[in-house]
């Protein structure tokens, strides 16, 4: 794996490395190298399978993280490759023509982070959550409560329990308020 990764360092600039297990490692890349680098990875160094696509927000570096995870057969090794992006400006080149299928993972993080994709196909489109007007809800500084506050309102006839008051009623009718058991290493 070292040997590929040294490769791919002729091409772009690889601006951190790290070996998680020997058939696991992750880069870091510059954003604008990005699709130069997964091709290379692709159709150079057989890395063929695009396993998955994610993001991470770091609220407080006001960045997102993009990880597009591949994977070599003849290895039998991932590697994820990590992008930052500004998340006022999220945007990230689309990879749907290295894999067709990566426009699904670009739709979601459209949808539940706000990073688009230009040219991505149908990346504008309601994938999961129609009619959704709200702040992307994976973003950190969505307010869960809030959302659920203004949405759902309290039934009739619901309550609040303590939960261990109401396994001590649900699994212990009988034994109210069990004396504590005193152990000899006490």
């Amino acid at each position: 794996m070292k040997e590929k990764i040294d490769r791919l360092r002729k091409m772009v600039n690889v601006l951190q490395v790290v070996e998680k297990h020997p058939d696991l490692y992750f880069i870091t890349l510059e954003g604008n190298q990005l699709v130069m680098a997964l091709g290379y990875l692709k159709n150079t160094l057989n890395f063929k399978h695009l396993a998955f696509m994610q993001a991470v927000d770091y609220l407080e570096d006001n960045k997102f993280m993009l990880t597009y995870m591949v994977y070599n057969y003849e290895l039998k090794a991932n590697l994820g490759v990590n992008v930052f992006i500004d998340r006022e400006e999220s945007s990230m080149f689309s990879i749907h023509r290295l894999w067709e299928h990566a426009w699904q993972y670009q739709r979601e993080l459209y949808e539940m982070f706000g990073i688009d994709f230009p040219g991505s196909p149908r990346v504008d489109e309601p994938f999961i959550m129609e009619s959704w007007e709200e702040m992307p809800p994976m973003r950190r500084d969505f307010d869960t409560l809030a959302y659920s506050q203004k949405t759902y309102f309290p039934r009739p006839g619901r309550e609040t329990n303590d939960p261990k008051e109401q396994m001590k009623k649900a699994k212990y009718p009988n034994y109210p308020d069990s004396p504590k058991i005193r152990r000899d290493d006490e």
